[in-house]
């Protein structure tokens, strides 16, 4: 899957910069529906193998990232500038509660259904969102489009300079690729180090990783007035501080388990809802500040950026706590992501109250 995604989201940066972005989100939509239908009638039939969900995952998430690059793409060109950061934080909200909803509900299913028959739900999910998408009634604004004769790798070097030179853009997409990269130490080994080392119980650690929902989905309410207060700039670059901060907690827990998880628990539910600030600001900067023309390239860079990277910082971290231990692989994450805020910290990101949309 996260091969998929390195693969696959500049080159869809490409293609939704040459295309209407709602028939290729629908389009996405119902083609990952039928991938995960087959799933169930496999299993039913006795057939599913683990190479047929190899090559599922691979090409889910190559939609998936195809996906992403589009609606991000996609929301500018149905609302005015001034109205980006209200409907990101709205998306936002809706994601949220999906976090807080999704796992419990995928595990009773699960366990009432089996794993093959509790995805016949998640093609439905597919379904929902693409007769969503069909009820949108309000027009694309049109944009220039890149001219289709032109090269691929072309327009692949305007959408990455388009980040790299980009005075606001650049600092934000080191900022986020460097917490990814150390953020995805806990990837591999978060459940580990709360299970075995702190000795939670799964119970409690299932408590402890709600409230990052909780904190996410309150978040994107306070985003707006947080905004308004004190400008985006610094709202981008205090949240991100805050979170780094509050991540400290993790490595430092100790004692016993619902102390332990006291130390998890605060970093889950304030440092997330610090981080989804950051996250709704920074992207509301970029499909404000980009260029139309090259939105979708600059949003398949930072998908790059962003989901891309994950699997080298899972391996690498798993790599450190194999030879040091995880507290130390830990230590290792939380320094790491806490230094790339001086990204943000020490650029115009630090001073910017609000930004003008970019010329066509």
């Amino acid at each position: 899957a996260s091969i998929a995604v390195l693969l696959v989201a500049l080159f869809a940066g490409v293609f939704v910069d040459r295309s209407l972005r709602r028939p290729l989100l629908i389009g996405t939509d119902v083609v990952r529906a039928v991938l995960l239908l087959a799933v169930p009638v496999l299993a039913v039939t006795g057939a599913l193998r683990i190479e047929q969900l190899y090559v599922l995952a691979f090409v889910e998430a190559a939609l998936g990232a195809l996906f992403d690059v589009a609606y991000r793409t996609y929301l500018p060109s149905l609302l005015p500038s001034e109205r980006l950061l209200e409907g990101n934080a709205k998306i936002g909200m809706t994601s949220a509660v999906a976090e807080l909803g999704g796992p419990g509900i995928a595990g009773a299913l699960v366990q009432l259904i089996t794993a093959p028959m509790a995805l016949l739900v998640d093609a439905f999910s597919y379904v929902i969102s693409a007769v969503s998408l069909l009820l949108i009634r309000q027009p694309e604004r049109r944009v220039d489009r890149p001219d289709e004769r032109s090269s691929v790798w072309v327009e692949l070097r305007a959408g990455l300079a388009a980040v790299g030179r980009h005075p606001l853009l650049r600092p934000m997409a080191l900022a986020s690729g460097t917490s990814q990269l150390f953020g995805n130490f806990f990837a591999s080994l978060y459940t580990l180090y709360a299970l075995d080392t702190l000795g939670l119980s799964p119970l409690l650690l299932g408590i402890v990783i709600s409230a990052g929902g909780v904190g996410s989905l309150a978040a994107t309410a306070a985003v707006g007035p947080l905004t308004r207060r004190f400008g985006i700039g610094p709202t981008i670059v205090g949240t991100r501080i805050g979170a780094g901060v509050l991540a400290f907690l993790v490595p430092v827990a100790g004692g016993p388990p619902l102390v332990a998880a006291l130390f998890l628990f605060i970093p889950q539910l304030i440092g997330d809802g610090l981080q989804t600030v950051a996250i709704v600001d920074g992207l509301t900067v970029r499909q404000v500040v980009t260029p139309p023309r090259l939105l979708g390239r600059v949003n398949g860079t930072m998908t790059v950026v962003l989901d891309g990277i994950a699997p080298i910082g899972a391996i690498a971290g798993a790599l450190i706590a194999e030879a040091y231990g995880i507290r130390l692989a830990l230590w290792v994450a939380v320094t790491g992501s806490f230094l790339g805020t001086g990204f943000v910290l020490f650029s115009q990101v630090r001073s910017l109250r609000s930004v003008e949309p970019a010329a066509v």
